[in-house]
C-alpha cells in the first residue's frame, strides 16, 4: 500500500524517526503554497528563508534513498492550497494512507483533522520530536490556575529533564539569574564577531516575484545570510558558544544602533524550522559552559537556557492551552491602527527607526527590541491586538504563530490580561536610554515629558496608566506608579495628559 507523508515548512527535523525507514512505497510531500505566504504580508526574507530551507531538506530525503514530491510555488499542478494539492496527489499516485506530523498552529491542525474526517482512506499524525514537551503537558502542569508562571514552569523543566542541576538542587544554589542579565553594552561593538553566511538565492526570489506574492521587508537575495540547514545552523551554533555565549547573558537585554544582533546566538529561525531541536541547543549550552567554567560564568548560560526551555517551551503550551479563543482577547480594547512607519521605519523616534529599521532589513530582532521598543510603544499606543499580531507574524524570520502570539498578544500587549504576564510591560524613555544608546541624537528628548520634542514615551506612559486605572490600579506589581499618579501636581498631570492625546491624533507624524 503506498504511503504519502506530508512535511509543513517548519517540520525540517532531519533526525526525526520516520527517515529511518527506507521503502519505494512511501512517498514524502513538501509544499510552497500561496496558502502559507499569503494569510499576513511576510518578509521577504521568512518567505525565501523557508523556501530554501524545504528545498534543502527536500533535497537531504532523496540523497538518502527516499522518494519525494516538492510542488514549487510556479508549477502548473499546484492548486496553492492544502487539502486540495494533497487530494490531487492522492489520486495521480494512488495513495492508500496518509501520514502527518502534527503541526504547531492551530488553523493548520485544524485544517488536517478536519480533512482527514472526510478522507476514504485511512489516516495517523505523529509527533514531530522536536519538542521537550507534549502539547499538553503546561495546561496539565497548571491545572486549576488563572494565571501561568514561567518560573515554577521552568522549574519543573529543569528538574525533569536534569538542565543545570546538581541532584535535587540547581546549580549555583539559585534558579534564576535574570538579576544580572540587564547589563547595558557600552562596549567596542566592531569587536563583536557575527556568523553569516552568502547565499545566493536570486532564483528563488524571482520565482516569488513570478508568483506575485505580496511581501514586505528589504532583501540581498545575492548574499543572504541566513543559515537555512542543519549543517550551517550547527555552525552558527558552534560559533555562538565559542564567541558569544561569555557576554550573552550580561548583555541579552542590550540594544545598539550600531549592531542588531550583538551577543544574540541567531538560531531561532533553525530552531522555530525544527532544524535543531531544543533540547540539543540546550545540552550544547550546557557542556560547553562545563568545559569552560573559568570563561563562562553561570549567569551567561543560565540566561540562555531560560530562553529556550524556560520562554520558548512555555509559550508553546500556553498556546495550545488557550487556543482559539487566546486569539480573540482584547483586554484594554484597543482599537487604534498601527503607525505607517511600521512598515517603512520613517519615524523621528530614534529607538523606533532603528528597531523597526533593523527589522525590515534583517527580518530580526531580538526579544527586547520586541518587547520594550516596538510592543511598547504598541500598547502605549492602544494599538489593536490583532494589528500587532499581523505585523510581529509577517516581519519576522522565526516568527511562527505558537510562538508569535503568545509572546505578542500576552507578553507584550498584555491583551490576555495576565495569563502570561503578571503585568503589563511598559516604560518611559528612561528604560530606553538605560539599555541602549537609541536616545543619543533623537529629534525628541528623552528627559521632556510635555513639549514639542518631548520624547513620546514619556507622556505616553503615563497617559496609559491614568486611561487602564480600573483595570490596573489593584495589580500590586504596579501599585507603585498609581500612587506617584496621585501624587503629581494636578497642572503637571493635565498637561501630560494633553500631550499624550495630542501624540495619539497624530501617530503616523511621530
Amino acid at each position: 500500500m503506498k504511503k504519502l507523508r506530508f512535511i509543513l515548512g517548519d517540520q525540517l527535523n532531519y533526525q526525526h524517526s520516520w527517515y529511518a525507514e527506507k521503502n519505494d512505497e512511501t512517498l514524502y510531500v513538501l509544499m510552497e503554497m500561496r496558502q502559507e505566504t499569503d494569510y499576513v504580508a511576510h518578509h521577504i526574507q521568512k518567505i525565501v528563508a523557508f523556501f530554501a530551507a524545504m528545498t534543502h531538506f527536500a533535497n537531504f530525503l532523496r540523497h538518502n534513498g527516499h522518494t519525494v514530491v516538492y510542488l514549487k510555488i510556479n508549477d502548473t499542478d499546484n492548486t496553492q492550497h492544502l487539502t486540495a494539492n494533497l487530494t490531487y496527489l492522492f489520486q495521480k499516485h494512488n495513495i492508500g494512507k496518509f501520514e502527518y506530523q502534527l503541526p504547531d498552529e492551530y488553523r493548520l491542525d485544524k485544517q488536517l483533522t478536519d480533512f482527514c474526517s472526510t478522507l476514504s482512506i485511512p489516516s495517523q499524525s505523529f509527533n514531530s520530536e522536536h519538542f521537550m514537551t507534549t502539547r499538553d503537558e503546561l495546561a496539565t502542569f497548571f491545572e486549576g490556575k488563572k494565571t501561568y508562571l514561567m518560573e515554577s514552569f521552568y522549574r519543573a523543566m529543569r528538574k525533569k529533564n536534569n538542565v543545570m542541576m546538581n541532584g535535587k538542587d540547581p546549580e549555583g544554589g539559585q534558579w534564576n539569574f535574570d538579576a544580572a542579565n540587564r547589563k547595558p553594552f557600552k562596549g567596542n561593538v566592531k569587536s563583536i564577531e557575527t556568523a553569516f553566511y552568502d547565499h545566493d538565492f536570486r532564483d528563488i526570489l524571482g520565482e516569488i516575484d513570478k508568483a506575485k506574492v505580496q511581501y514586505i521587508g528589504n532583501i540581498d537575495a545575492e548574499h543572504f545570510t541566513w543559515a537555512i540547514n542543519r549543517e550551517e545552523a550547527l555552525h552558527v551554533l558552534d560559533f555562538f558558544l565559542h564567541n558569544l555565549f561569555a557576554n550573552f547573558g550580561n548583555f541579552q537585554d542590550a540594544m545598539h544602533t550600531q549592531h542588531w544582533s550583538l551577543f544574540h546566538s541567531r538560531i531561532s529561525f533553525a530552531l522555530n524550522a525544527k532544524i535543531l531541536s531544543p533540547l540539543e541547543v540546550v545540552q550544547a549550552a550546557e557542556a560547553h559552559w562545563r568545559a569552560h567554567p573559568n570563561s563562562i560564568s553561570i549567569e551567561q548560560c543560565e540566561g540562555f537556557i531560560r530562553q529556550i526551555i524556560g520562554w520558548r517551551e512555555y509559550m508553546r503550551g500556553v498556546y495550545w492551552a488557550k487556543m482559539p479563543d487566546y486569539a480573540q482577547l482584547n483586554f484594554f480594547n484597543h482599537t487604534r491602527m498601527l503607525p505607517t512607519w511600521f512598515w517603512t521605519g520613517d519615524t523621528k523616534m530614534n529607538c523606533l527607526k532603528h528597531a523597526v529599521g533593523q527589522s525590515l532589513d534583517h527580518a530580526y530582532a531580538h526579544h527586547i527590541q520586541r518587547l520594550m521598543i516596538t510592543g511598547n510603544f504598541a500598547l502605549l499606543a492602544g494599538i489593536h491586538p490583532d494589528d500587532v499580531d499581523k505585523w510581529y507574524l509577517g516581519i519576522y524570520i522565526d516568527a511562527i504563530e505558537w510562538v508569535e502570539i503568545t509572546n505578542t498578544r500576552g507578553m507584550s500587549q498584555f491583551a490576555d490580561g495576565g495569563i502570561v504576564g503578571t503585568k503589563p510591560y511598559i516604560s518611559s524613555a528612561n528604560y530606553v536610554d538605560k539599555m541602549s544608546n537609541y536616545c543619543a541624537g533623537c529629534y525628541y528628548n528623552k528627559n521632556l515629558k510635555t513639549g514639542e520634542k518631548a520624547c513620546p514615551f514619556n507622556s505616553l506612559y503615563w497617559h496609559f496608566y491614568e486611561q487602564h486605572r480600573d483595570l490596573l490600579e489593584r495589580n500590586p506589581r504596579i501599585g507603585m506608579m498609581y500612587q506617584l499618579l496621585k501624587k503629581m501636581n494636578p497642572d503637571e498631570k493635565a498637561a501630560i495628559m494633553e500631550q499624550a492625546e495630542h501624540y495619539l491624533s497624530i501617530l503616523d507624524e511621530l
